[in-house]
């Protein structure tokens, strides 16, 4: 299956199978509040955010967040649930493609899961990097190279390679000066879109910028 990650693959994604549909109510990421539980609070980027269930926990737990996302339909659902949850005034929400976005700031935590661009994973993941500000945290959560996740929900399995890594990939990549491995593995769970068993093999990274 060949998918071509531009802000129409993923209007498609979020009207069809997120933003409008029991995606948008998907827990947090259980490797977020483990990886970030010692950290100290402050701003905080989700790259990637999707509906913005990441960014929304981020708000709970004090952080300033800012949830940035090529999809508008997911942005303006994040943005519904964040007054829902009484957090807006702690999120802010930016329309951007995060291959060609240009901030102009840093934030303490750059956290991004599952966010594909068409440039591949290390070169995004390498470009949301500098977004780190120095003493701050990266936190990197994709989908494990070769996984092909078993159920009905088609957007699991059979993800292209260039859409996936691996844990020492991605290590390898921050290996020179400047960065400090903090976490790194890979972990298999089950995740039940719409009453679907599905199994995810993931890959969790964090890194600590010196």
């Amino acid at each position: 299956m060949s998918h071509t990650f531009d802000q129409a693959y993923w209007e498609r994604h979020w009207s069809s199978e997120g933003a409008t549909s029991g995606a948008a109510d998907l827990p947090v990421s259980p490797y977020l509040p483990v990886e970030t539980k010692d950290l100290p609070v402050g701003s905080a980027l989700d790259a990637g955010c999707g509906s913005g269930t990441e960014a929304i926990w981020l708000a709970r737990q004090g952080w300033r967040v800012t949830g940035a996302d090529i999809s508008a339909g997911a942005l303006a659902v994040a943005a519904g649930r964040a007054e829902t949850a009484g957090q807006a005034a702690h999120l802010e929400w930016v329309q951007a493609d995060l291959t060609t976005w240009e901030p102009g700031r840093t934030w303490d935590l750059v956290v991004t899961h599952y966010a594909h661009a068409e440039t591949g994973q290390l070169a995004l993941y390498k470009r949301i990097s500098s977004w780190v500000a120095v003493g701050g945290a990266l936190l990197i959560v994709g989908h494990l190279h070769s996984n092909r996740g078993r159920g009905l929900h088609s957007d699991y399995q059979d993800h292209p390679e260039h859409a996936t890594a691996t844990a020492v990939g991605i290590a390898d990549l921050f290996a020179g000066p400047g960065w400090q491995l903090q976490s790194c593995y890979e972990n298999t769970r089950t995740v039940a879109p719409g009453g679907v068993p599905v199994e995810l093999s993931d890959i969790v990274v964090r890194l600590h910028r010196t």
